[in-house]
């Protein structure tokens, strides 16, 4: 599971300006949804979701000033005394008073942010889902080629660091090296970064920890990745059998998600590089309708038949 989530590292997220309740910014922030309390101002507190930060949008804004004063003063303190995590006001939204005062009695942020109210829904969830999604670690290298979100894996000592830096060298950008945290963003999707102490960094064997900002530029280096295809590489074995024409696609399960996977046998006359490449080229091209495998069968099925209507004909 992630680590603890306080509503300060939330203000410093999304640059959020506190007014009133900073005694409470070391509060807990355990749901990644967010609520806009329009039906709790109109008096109806049945489904108040308070274990969620609140929203203050125009549309509640407006609602709040058409109440009658002791309306505003009862219905904002109910809000309160349910003890949500924080109360986040968007940028065209006038701050009432009692939220003021009451955040500072109740100790409970009141923020103002910078964003409107569509744009601050969508920024929050994106960024609470992310800290607050259940993640898992694995050994290995992710890798952005050509857009493709590509998890190296394979047994320590294959040289994976090395494969990243040639893949570096050529173009594409790291994202994470011996550790990726992956959390699922929702059913089908995956996303990879380092944990913080690893981020930019490479290990390369013989030479030790590089920064490949410092050595390539900000252009070798991304923050997070969706996975798209593992590629795992082994030991060449000559007693294995590997599928030679591609038809075969296997899966690994990352929490509920199947993710495309391919292993690859390594040798030294093998460029493992343009290797792991050529399989990200393919996925890329799977991925838009091309599948090379399939058309090489079905050309092949086609020759066998018109050799066998031949053999008919003869």
């Amino acid at each position: 599971m992630s680590d603890k989530l306080t509503v300060s590292e939330v203000v410093r997220a999304l640059k959020l300006e506190v007014l009133a309740g900073k005694d409470g910014l070391s509060c807990e922030v355990t749901n990644p949804s967010l609520s806009k309390p329009g039906l709790e101002l109109a008096g109806m507190f049945d489904f108040y979701e308070h274990d969620r930060i609140q929203i203050i949008g125009s549309k509640e804004g407006t609602f709040f000033h058409w109440l009658n004063e002791q309306d505003q003063q009862i219905r904002v303190r109910m809000l309160f005394e349910k003890r949500p995590p924080a109360f986040v006001f968007s940028k065209n939204v006038e701050i009432p008073s009692i939220f003021l005062s009451l955040g500072d009695e109740f100790q409970i942020p009141v923020l103002k942010s910078q964003y409107k109210t569509s744009s601050l829904f969508s920024e929050m969830f994106a960024f609470l889902q992310s800290r607050l999604a259940e993640r898992t670690s694995m050994h290995g290298v992710l890798m952005d080629i050509n857009g493709v979100g590509v998890l190296m894996t394979g047994t320590s000592g294959l040289g994976k660091s090395e494969v990243a830096l040639e893949l570096i060298r050529r173009g594409f950008m790291l994202v994470a090296d011996d550790v990726i945290e992956i959390y699922q963003k929702e059913k089908g999707i995956l996303i990879g970064e380092a944990p913080q102490l690893l981020k930019r960094q490479l290990e390369i064997r013989g030479i030790g920890i590089v920064n490949v900002v410092y050595l390539f530029g900000v252009k070798a280096y991304r923050e997070n990745k969706r996975i798209s295809l593992i590629v795992h590489l082994e030991k060449w074995d000559q007693f294995k059998k590997f599928d030679r024409l591609g038809l075969d696609e296997e899966k690994e399960l990352i929490f509920d998600t199947p993710v495309t996977k391919v292993s690859i046998p390594i040798t030294e006359a093998r460029n493992t590089a343009t290797l792991v490449e050529a399989a990200a080229t393919d996925y890329k091209a799977k991925s838009l309708g091309y599948h090379s495998a399939k058309e090489f069968n079905q050309r092949l099925v086609e020759q066998i038949e018109k050799n066998k209507k031949k053999r008919e004909d003869a």
